[in-house]
């Protein structure tokens, strides 16, 4: 899969842009605050994902601007589509997002097209961060597999978001306690389908990862993946997805639905899974060096991608943020091995950073404007 064509005005600050990328390598180039990571998340949230910063919708728009408008063209095995996403500022902002001319009523259709791997600074929260940072990293990463995820995804945070507001509820007005019972039943099947999908993608990932650490380590370090549900042991995860795994779940929710009451918020399920990240038996979050964690990091992202095109037909498109000027030659080479396949952006406030060798298209950014270079 390659980006052909890319048309973006009015997010944040860029303004007229509109640029043919290189099948290969688009190095992206200029100083602090120019636009360069602008022009990645412009494109990023065409692939129907949250913006890689955690910003909002309504920050898209440039600062005192009415509208914003971003557009690629991309290419996979089949045929070329296009993809387009339109809002207008103010407090009331309009969106328009369309899929090859017709209109979408949001932008799960989008996460079936167009698919991207983002690597930013940030990414070492994904090791020294909260257990939250790691469940969103594996249900993006496995939603890329089987987009059906994301639809129990987020049945789930509707039941959760509705199981909360009456927790809140039932002390205040003195409801009683069994009206639960129906969020109950709703979030056991969602919560063990979730569970299953989590413990599959760990599992696949997993092997992965250890093999690119260990090389990554020159051979003396080992990563290992767990997965530690809230709700089963790991045992459980032999037997099917059904009746018995969601009358479990159902189970741990009424244990709980006291102290829930009590606190106002839910303590059991999905919400409060974890995975165990561990760098030679230990917790790479507590004890891994700054070195062990970014390695840590981007073994993972390096084998999300590697996960995916094992699976589709299409290499996914990758977006590097800044952060290979702060590997160092062998790190580089590695990433750019296991990438080569992939059509790439990468931005850098100075390309002599990069390997002599990654030769592509060069675009240079300054003050929300682009210039190219062959």
């Amino acid at each position: 899969m390659i980006v052909t064509y890319a048309e973006i005005d009015g997010f944040r600050n860029l303004s007229g842009v509109s640029f043919a990328p290189d099948p290969k390598y688009n190095i992206i180039v200029g100083a602090n605050a120019q636009g360069k990571t602008n022009l990645l998340e412009a494109m990023w949230i065409l692939s129907g994902c949250r913006s890689f910063r955690g910003s909002k919708e309504k920050d898209y728009v440039c600062l005192g601007g009415s509208r914003m408008s971003s557009a690629v063209k991309i290419l996979d095995s089949v045929r070329e589509q296009k993809i387009s996403f339109e809002m207008t500022g103010g407090s009331n902002p309009q969106k328009l997002i369309q899929l090859n001319g017709v209109k979408q009523r949001g932008t799960r259709a989008l996460f079936d097209v167009f698919k991207c791997i983002a690597f930013i600074p940030d990414d070492t929260e994904i090791i020294k961060g909260s257990p939250e940072k790691r469940r969103n990293f594996v249900d993006m990463a496995a939603s890329q597999l089987n987009p059906v995820f994301v639809m129990h995804l987020n049945k789930n945070n509707a039941i959760m978001n509705q199981r909360n507001a009456l927790l809140k509820n039932i002390p205040q007005y003195g409801g009683n306690a069994d009206i639960l019972e129906v969020w109950d039943r709703q979030a056991s099947r969602e919560g063990a389908l979730i569970s299953w999908m989590r413990n599959e993608y760990i599992t696949k990932i997993n092997g992965i990862c250890g093999r690119l650490y260990k090389t990554v380590s020159g051979g003396t370090e080992e990563l290992t993946l767990e997965y530690k549900s809230n709700v089963y042991k790991a045992e459980d995860f032999e037997n099917p997805c059904g009746e018995a795994a969601y009358e479990q779940y159902y189970r741990k929710l009424r244990e709980t639905a006291e102290y829930d009451i009590r606190t106002g918020s839910t303590h059991s399920g999905v919400n409060r899974d974890e995975i165990i990240i561990k760098i030679n038996g230990v917790s790479a979050r507590d004890y891994g060096s700054q070195g062990q964690i970014k390695s840590a990091a981007l073994v993972m992202k390096l084998a999300q991608a590697e996960i995916y095109m094992k699976k589709s037909k299409d290499a996914p498109v990758v977006f590097l943020d800044d952060v290979m000027g702060e590997l160092d030659e062998n790190r580089q080479r590695f990433v750019f091995d296991m990438i080569k396949d992939m059509q790439v952006f990468v931005t850098t406030p100075n390309e002599s950073a990069l390997l002599p060798e990654i030769k592509g298209k060069i675009l240079r950014v300054s003050g929300g404007t682009i210039s190219e270079e062959a």
